[in-house]
C-alpha cells in the first residue's frame, strides 16, 4: 500500500504547490514584446535588414525558429540535426493558445537517421486541440533489461527501424478541460540486438517474451481516450499555470495489433511565478506515471526513461537506461532571466525516476539526475528559446540542445 501512497503524492505534488490563479485567455492581452530582444533582432541589426511592415489590419501569424545543431543519439555517433519550430495562431490571440509544429530531422554518416514531427494545433477560441506525433527512425538504442537495479555494463545494443503514427482530437468540454479520442500505431522492424557486434537473444537477456524475438516485426495498433486540462497559453515556454494529461490506450487485434494490451499515462505539471512582474523568475514541476495494465505490450513499447511522448524526460540519464512495466518520474526546474530584455537566461534542474522491478511491479530503486542550462531567446513573438542543457547522473553526462523548454 505504501508504494501507491508514494505514487499519488508524487503525481499530485505539482498541483498542491500554491501559485497564482491561472490566466483566463478570454482576458489575455495581445503579445507585448516592448523592451524584449531576441536573436532575430540582433541578426536584423547586424546585417542591416529591414523587417517587413504590416498594415494595421494585417498581423504576422507564423513565427519560425530554426536551429542547425550537432548532437548524439543513443548508441551511435554524433548526428547533424536541423530543428525547425513554427508557432502560430488560428484565432484571436486573446482567446486562442499558440499552436506549434516541430520538425527535427537528423542523420549521420553511418546510416542513422530520423524524421520526427510533433504538433499541437489549437483551433479558433480553443474549441479543439489536435495533437500529432509522426516519426520514422532508423535507430540504435541501448537497453539494460527491466527494473532499476541493472549494472551499467550489462547492456545490449538494439538496432531497429521504427514507424510511429499518433493522432488525437480533443474537444473543449469546459474552461481549460478537453476530452477526445486518438489512434496510436507503432511498427518496429529489422530488429537486431547485439553485444560487441555479435547477435544475442533479447528474450534471454530480458526474460520478457513480447517483442523480443530477433528479426521479428512488432506491430501495435489501438485507440486511446484522452483527457486534458491546460491553462498554459504557450507550450514552448509556459507561463504560470497548470497542465494535466491522461491517456488510456487499448491496443486490439481488431485493428491489426499483434496482441491485445492496455496502458495508462498520467502527466501533471505546474508553473509558479516567484515575482509578479519583471524578468522571469519561475519554478516548474513535472511528474508522470506510465504503466501497462495488461500483458502483451512489446518490449520497446514498455515505459522507459526518455521515451515519454515528447522524449524530454530524464535529462542527465541515457535514454531507455531504466525500463519496466511501470515507471514513475518527477522533475523540478528553476528558470531565471539573466538580462532584463529576456535575451539570456538560465535554468537549474533535478529529476528522479523509478522503474518497477520484473514480475513484482515494486519500485525499489530511485535514480536521480541534475544539471543546468543556458537560454537564448530566438523568437520573442513565440517566446521560443534555444536551450543548452548539461545533465549528469551516476556514471553518465550529456549535453542537450533544443528549441523550446523541456516541459
Amino acid at each position: 500500500m505504501h508504494r501507491y501512497i508514494f505514487l499519488v503524492l508524487i503525481c499530485l505534488l505539482p498541483l498542491l504547490v500554491k501559485a497564482q490563479v491561472p490566466v483566463d485567455t478570454t482576458n489575455s492581452p495581445d503579445i507585448d514584446t516592448t523592451g524584449q530582444k531576441d536573436l532575430i533582432d540582433i541578426g536584423l541589426k547586424l546585417f542591416k535588414f529591414k523587417p517587413r511592415k504590416y498594415p494595421n489590419k494585417e498581423k504576422k501569424q507564423i513565427y519560425y525558429s530554426v536551429l542547425p545543431i550537432s548532437t548524439a543519439v543513443p548508441g551511435a555517433s554524433n548526428v547533424l540535426v536541423t530543428s525547425t519550430t513554427a508557432g502560430f495562431y488560428l484565432g484571436p490571440r486573446k482567446t486562442t493558445y499558440l499552436s506549434s509544429v516541430t520538425f527535427a530531422p537528423y542523420f549521420n554518416f553511418k546510416g542513422r537517421y530520423g524524421l520526427p514531427i510533433h504538433s499541437s494545433i489549437w483551433l479558433k477560441d480553443n474549441t479543439f486541440n489536435i495533437q500529432g506525433d509522426t516519426r520514422f527512425l532508423v535507430y540504435p538504442q541501448n537497453t539494460w533489461g527491466l527494473g532499476g537495479g541493472q549494472p551499467e555494463n550489462n547492456r545490449v545494443l538494439i538496432n531497429y527501424d521504427y514507424l510511429r503514427f499518433y493522432q488525437s482530437a480533443l474537444k473543449r468540454i469546459s474552461s481549460y478541460f478537453y476530452a477526445g479520442i486518438g489512434y496510436n500505431m507503432d511498427y518496429y522492424f529489422d530488429f537486431n540486438p547485439t553485444i560487441a557486434n555479435q547477435p544475442v537473444s533479447l528474450a534471454d537477456f530480458t526474460h520478457y517474451v513480447y517483442g523480443t524475438t530477433t528479426n521479428q516485426k512488432s506491430f501495435t495498433s489501438g485507440l486511446s481516450l484522452n483527457f486534458l486540462y491546460d491553462t498554459r497559453q504557450n507550450s514552448l515556454n509556459p507561463i504560470p499555470g497548470v497542465y494535466g494529461n491522461i491517456i488510456y490506450r487499448f491496443n486490439t487485434e481488431v485493428l491489426g495489433s499483434d496482441n491485445n494490451s492496455r496502458s495508462l499515462y498520467l502527466d501533471f505539471r505546474k508553473y509558479v511565478s516567484l515575482t509578479e512582474a519583471g524578468p522571469k523568475n519561475q519554478l516548474a514541476f513535472w511528474s508522470y506515471y506510465w504503466t501497462t495494465l495488461s500483458t502483451g505490450t512489446p518490449y520497446l513499447n514498455l515505459p522507459s526513461i526518455g521515451m515519454d511522448p515528447y522524449q524530454r524526460s530524464g535529462r542527465g540519464i541515457e535514454q531507455s537506461r531504466y525500463r519496466g512495466e511501470s515507471l514513475i518520474y518527477f522533475e523540478t526546474e528553476y528558470r531565471r532571466d539573466i538580462t532584463n530584455n529576456g535575451l539570456l537566461g538560465f535554468v537549474l534542474f533535478a529529476n528522479v525516476n523509478s522503474a518497477s522491478q520484473p514480475n513484482t511491479r515494486k519500485f525499489e530503486y530511485l535514480n536521480p539526475a541534475g544539471g543546468g542550462g543556458l537560454r537564448i531567446k530566438f523568437n520573442k513573438k513565440s517566446n521560443t528559446n534555444i536551450c543548452f542543457d548539461y545533465g549528469f547522473s551516476k556514471g553518465y553526462s550529456d549535453l542537450n540542445i533544443a528549441l523550446g523548454e523541456a516541459f
